[in-house]
C-alpha cells in the first residue's frame, strides 16, 4: 500500500485529496491518472488522511489477502468519518465492480465506487456524493486508455516513472480476475506514449517502465489508414527518445514475446536487459488447467531463446503453489523447473480462489491451506538460495547503475539498479539521484549487490 502525494499549486486547489494504492504498478499508474483528473477540478493531494476532504482507496483484487487488507482499511477510515461527516470516501479499481453492492449498501463503508475505466466521471460522481447520494460507475470500456491525460507523478523520486501503454487483458487464465475487473485489451496510440516519455525526460526523469497486463500483445491500429504498431516497434521508438533514458517493461506473457522484441533489446543499450517471464507452474497438466496456453517444454524452449539472443538477460518469474488438484509430484515439477530455469528472482504465492474466475466456477479448491503454505515455503527457500548464488557470481564485475535515491540501510549510501534490474548499493560521496555511475561489485546479499563507484572503464 502507498499513500500518495504530489506537488500541486495550492493557489488553484480548494480541496484535499488523499489516495491509498494497493497492488500492482498498474494501480499506481491509475492513481496518478486520478490525481491528474482531480487536479484540474480543484484538488491538491495530501499525505495525511485526517486532512482530506476526499479519500480514495485504489484496490487490488488479485488475491484474497489483498482484499482483506482493503476491507480492514475501509473500516478504519469509517471511524475517521465519524469525526468528519463531510468526508467523502471512495473505492477505485479492481474491487469496484464485483463488490459495489456490499461496499455501498451492506457494509455502508463508502460513498463512491468507481471502476478502472470510469475515472473521467469522478468530478460528476463527487458532486453526487456531496449532495448525500451514493455514486457509482463501474462500466468497462473497449476504448478508454486515458491517452491524453498527463499523470501527476505521485511520491516520485524524479528518476523513475511508469507509462501505461495498454489496458485490460485477453488472456483468460483460469485463476485470474483481471479480465473481469479491467476488461479486454486495448492499446494506446504510440505517439501519445512517446510524447509522455519525452516530457518525462525533459523534466529530469531517466527511466520509464512501460506497463500492461501483457505488454507483448500491445498492438495499436489506425482504423482509418490501417497503420499498425507492434510492441517491438514501440520499443524501437522509445529507445530513440534519448540514449540517457532507460526503458523497462512489465509484464510479458510467454506465449507472446517475439524474437523481434528480443533483437530490439539487443540493438539498443538503453533498453534494459531484463524480462519478467511468468511461469506459474512447472507442471504441464496444471498449466493446462490454468489456461496458460503453453506447457513446460514450450516455456523452457522460449526461455532458452531469450538467453540465446540476450545471454546476460535478467529473468524473473511468478509462481503459484497449491492450484486446484495439484499433487505433490506436480509441485515437485515446479521445484525442478526453478532449478532448471535459474531465475534471478521470483514473486511466489499460494493459490487464492477469486470469485467469478473460470477456476472458481469449474474446479474445486481442494489443496489444504497448510499444504499450499508448505509448498510455497519450499520454493521461496529454493529461490533465495538461487538468488544468493547468482548474486555472488556478480562479485568482481562492473555495472552501469542509474542512481534512484538513498539506500534504506544507511544515509551514507545510495542505491540504484543495473540494467538486469538488480539493486546496487554504494557510498554516497558527491553523487546524486538521476546520475549514471559505474560500480565495481565487492560483495552481495540475497537481494542486492554492494560495491564502490569507479571511473567509466570505457574511457580508460
Amino acid at each position: 500500500m502507498r499513500g500518495l502525494v504530489a506537488d500541486i499549486p495550492v493557489a488553484t486547489a480548494t480541496k484535499n485529496l488523499y489516495i491509498e494504492t494497493y497492488g500492482c504498478a498498474m494501480n499506481l499508474a491509475d492513481s496518478e491518472v486520478v490525481a491528474s483528473i482531480l487536479k484540474d477540478n480543484g484538488f491538491k493531494t495530501t499525505n495525511e488522511a485526517k486532512d482530506a476532504d476526499v479519500i480514495f482507496v485504489n484496490t487490488c483484487a488479485i488475491r484474497d489477502n489483498a482484499e482483506s487488507r482493503v476491507w480492514g482499511r475501509l473500516r478504519e477510515l469509517k471511524q475517521i468519518k465519524k469525526d468528519n461527516p463531510d468526508l467523502i470516501i471512495g473505492v477505485l479499481g479492481c474491487m469496484a465492480e464485483r463488490l459495489k453492492t456490499k461496499l455501498l449498501e451492506q457494509e455502508q463503508l463508502v460513498d463512491i465506487v468507481v471502476g478502472p475505466d470510469a475515472y473521467r466521471d469522478l468530478p460528476k460522481l463527487l458532486d453526487i456524493a456531496e449532495e448525500g447520494e451514493k455514486a457509482v460507475n463501474v462500466l468497462l470500456s473497449r476504448e478508454e486508455t486515458y491517452a491524453e491525460i498527463s499523470p501527476v507523478r505521485l511520491n516520485s523520486n524524479g528518476v523513475n516513472a511508469f507509462i501505461s501503454i495498454m489496458r485490460g487483458c485477453n488472456n483468460m487464465c483460469s485463476f485470474c480476475v483481471v479480465p473481469f475487473t479491467r476488461g479486454r485489451e486495448r492499446s494506446r496510440e504510440p505517439k501519445s506514449i512517446i510524447a509522455e516519455a519525452t516530457d518525462l525526460f525533459h523534466k529530469g526523469y531517466r527511466e520509464v517502465t512501460l506497463l500492461g497486463q501483457n505488454v507483448d500483445s500491445y498492438l495499436w491500429k489506425n482504423e482509418e489508414t490501417g497503420e499498425t504498431c507492434t510492441f517491438a516497434q514501440l520499443l524501437e521508438m522509445m529507445a530513440h527518445v534519448s540514449p540517457l533514458m532507460r526503458v523497462r517493461f512489465i509484464s510479458s506473457h510467454p506465449k507472446d514475446i517475439t524474437d523481434d522484441v528480443l533483437f530490439t533489446m539487443v540493438k539498443h543499450e538503453n533498453i534494459c536487459n531484463y524480462i519478467h517471464f511468468p511461469l506459474q507452474s512447472g507442471n504441464s497438466r496444471i498449466l493446462k488447467l490454468m489456461n496458460r496456453t503453453y506447457d513446460r517444454e514450450w516455456f523452457t524452449q522460449r526461455l532458452n531463446r531469450i538467453r540465446e539472443i540476450i545471454p546476460e538477460c535478467g529473468v524473473s518469474t511468478d509462481a503459484i503453489t497449491g492450484f486446484c488438484s495439484e499433487t505433490e509430484e506436480e509441485h515437485q515439477d515446479t521445484v525442478s523447473m526453478f532449478k532448471e530455469c535459474n531465475f534471478d528472482f521470483a514473486f511466489m504465492y499460494s493459490y487464492s480462489e477469486r470469485p467469478g474466475t473460470l477456476a472458481a466456477r469449474q474446479y474445486k479448491d481442494d489443496v489444504p491451506e497448510e499444504v499450499k503454505s508448505k509448498r510455497l515455503s519450499e520454493i521461496i527457500t529454493l529461490q533465495k538460495s538461487i538468488s544468493t548464488e547468482k548474486n555472488k557470481r556478480q562479485i568482481g564485475k562492473v555495472f552501469k547503475v542509474l542512481i534512484e535515491g538513498p539506500s534504506k540501510r544507511s544515509a551514507d549510501d545510495l542505491m540504484g539498479r543495473n540494467d538486469l534490474n538488480q539493486v546496487v548499493i554504494f557510498p554516497k560521496d558527491n553523487h546524486q539521484p538521476g546520475e549514471y555511475v559505474y560500480v565495481h561489485i565487492e560483495r552481495s546479499t540475497t537481494t542486492s549487490l554492494v560495491g564502490k563507484v569507479i571511473p567509466n572503464p570505457t574511457n580508460q
